[in-house]
């Protein structure tokens, strides 16, 4: 059943906001506005303001050091890695057996060619000897005994005084004792040999090393280890290694009568250990390496360098003397190519295209962009530019500014410290 409508009660409408709250939102927005146009108007200050720093030429100068180009002359060198290796070294064995009574070295030391190094008992070579000689000594008179008798047989023989089938018998036995006497002389001379082996002497200078056997054992020449080992020291050579495409510029310096010097460094390939020469290469190349094998010679002098160690051999090829020469630290590489930046007179750096030459350590051959007398940047070439402007560095680390006019260094002066 509908209920009854009440007329005194009808739905409220939407009331109207209050004057205050429009007043409110009036304000906000307005604020809103203000803040928009506020920021707009920073923004455009900001992004018209100049730049502290940059690329341009209106830029503060960039902190630089530079580096005159010279002359001068400058080396082809070829690196390769070397073992230092001995010239001569003998194993001392001896040469008879019998037992060890002396030894006249101490290890480590340096011997002479010629020097005693160890003694073996010598009386029984002594008995030997004396016994040759005795034998010798009968046999030649024997062999005298025998000739006077042919001597005489043949004045018999030519009255027919004796048959001549004695004759023949004593000319054979004096053929005999000629024979037994020439062995006996050699017997001699094997025992003097056997005696002075007794007495053991270096075969050339070198360095002693450890020694193998003691005094008072029994020693025989088929000892493996020998008595010690002598090396040499001075002179002494290194063989290195080089790429085959190497071998034809060598091969026609030494055939030309130049004389290669080669530096031996330690491991780091810094610190310089000795200066020799080239003595020669192999006779043929590696094929499994495509390398040929080298033997430098070093004086060694110092004692610097052992058998077996492992050096680091620069070889002087060739020199190229009187080019322009320029540190490699002021090389770039870019889109250019090969460039470096040279400093203008106006303390600006422009782009400058290089061609290079021979590499030797911090030193480049330039072959062509650059003429001695000119300064290139070696130190600060991170964020330069063609035309940028520099500020030169000095040894203290200050900046110094080279301008034509006061105004124009104090300006400089005033963007340094405007950078820092």
């Amino acid at each position: 059943m509908d209920q009854p409508v009440n007329p005194g009660k009808e739905r409220p409408l939407t009331a109207a906001p209050p004057p205050q709250r429009k007043s409110r939102q009036r304000i906000v927005w307005i604020l809103v506005l203000v803040l928009i146009v506020a920021g707009a108007v920073v923004w455009r200050e900001r992004a018209q303001a100049p730049k502290p720093a940059g690329n341009g030429r209106s830029a503060p100068p960039m902190s630089i050091v530079p580096e005159t180009v010279g002359k001068g002359n400058i080396g082809i060198n070829l690196n390769a890695l070397g073992t230092v290796t001995s010239l001569a070294t003998v194993t001392i064995r001896t040469q008879i057996s019998g037992y060890l009574m002396k030894i006249d070295f101490k290890e480590g030391e340096e011997v002479k060619k010629g020097d005693l190094l160890a003694e073996i008992d010598p009386r029984p070579y002594e008995a030997a000897l004396a016994q040759a000689n005795g034998n010798l000594t009968r046999d030649q008179a024997l062999l005298k005994g025998a000739q006077v008798d042919l001597t005489r047989y043949q004045g018999l023989a030519a009255q027919n005084a004796v048959p001549h089938q004695t004759l023949d018998t004593q000319v054979a036995l004096v053929a005999q004792y000629q024979g037994t006497v020439e062995a006996d002389h050699a017997a001699v001379k094997a025992a003097q040999v056997n005696l002075q082996y007794c007495h053991i002497v270096s075969p050339l200078d070198g360095r002693v090393g450890l020694r193998q056997v003691d005094q008072g054992n029994y020693v025989t020449p088929g000892d493996t280890n020998g008595l010690v080992v002598i090396t040499q020291l001075q002179p002494i050579s290194v063989l290195f290694t080089l790429p085959e495409d190497n071998l034809q510029a060598i091969s026609k310096r030494i055939q030309a009568g130049a004389t290669l010097p080669a530096t031996a460094y330690d491991r780091s390939g810094v610190n310089k250990i000795a200066d020799g020469v080239l003595q020669t290469f192999d006779s043929q190349i590696d094929p499994t390496t495509g390398t040929i094998k080298l033997r430098a010679q070093f004086p060694n002098d110092t004692r610097a360098l052992y058998p077996n160690q492992f050096v680091n051999v620069r070889l002087l090829v060739d020199t190229h003397s009187d080019v322009t020469v320029m540190p490699t630290a002021g090389i770039q590489r870019g889109v250019p190519g090969t460039f470096v930046y040279l400093v203008n007179s106006d303390s600006t750096v422009s782009v400058r295209k290089v061609e290079l030459g021979v590499t030797d350590g911090e030193r480049v051959e330039v072959v062509s962009g650059l003429a001695p007398g000119d300064r290139i940047v070696v130190d600060g070439a991170d964020k330069l530019r063609d035309g940028a402007k520099i500020a030169i560095r000095t040894e203290a680390g200050s900046d110094s500014h080279p301008a034509s006019d006061k105004s124009g260094s104090t300006k400089q002066r005033s963007n340094s410290g405007q950078k820092r």
